[in-house]
């Protein structure tokens, strides 16, 4: 039930994570910084290359999210375990890393003298990907224990 819990947890806290300031970047350090979050950053790349926009919010919004419900899914036993391999290769999609590299591409073209500050969201947004990718091993794990047959000894 905990694994439920907490799974059921990520589908509040990628929403919140996903308006969350990742980043505060400005120019030089006389003036104010902008927040970025991930649907800043996106609208940002939309406005500026469609092709990374689309792959960066396939990486940082759908992809993650998909896994979740997903993985919710299987534990409530709405869907086959066998579908694990497949949510476990969304959850390799879903790394932060991809969108942060794209957001740091569109800031480096935008901005030559910028000043950047890590945000809450930031740690956030991580939290929710590696909390995803534990509970989907941990998941894994408890329902191959369900699969073994149980003996009493005789």
């Amino acid at each position: 039930m905990t694994l439920r819990l907490a799974n059921l947890a990520l589908l509040v806290l990628y929403p919140v994570a996903w308006f969350a300031p990742l980043l505060r970047a400005g120019f030089l350090p006389l003036f104010g910084l902008s927040e970025i979050s991930v649907l800043t950053g996106l609208q940002s790349l939309w406005g500026t290359d469609v092709v990374l926009a689309l792959v960066a919010t396939v990486f940082a919004i759908f992809a993650p999210y998909l896994k979740t419900i997903g993985l919710a899914l299987v534990q409530w036993h709405l869907l086959d375990r066998r579908a694990l391999p497949v949510l476990t290769v969304l959850g390799k999609l879903a790394m932060a890393d991809i969108f942060l590299i794209a957001l740091y591409i569109t800031l480096a073209k935008g901005i030559s003298y910028a000043r950047i500050e890590v945000a809450w969201g930031l740690y956030l947004f991580t939290f929710c990907i590696l909390a995803s990718l534990v509970l989907g091993l941990l998941t894994d794990r408890h329902m191959r224990g369900l699969e073994k047959p149980h003996t009493d000894g005789q």
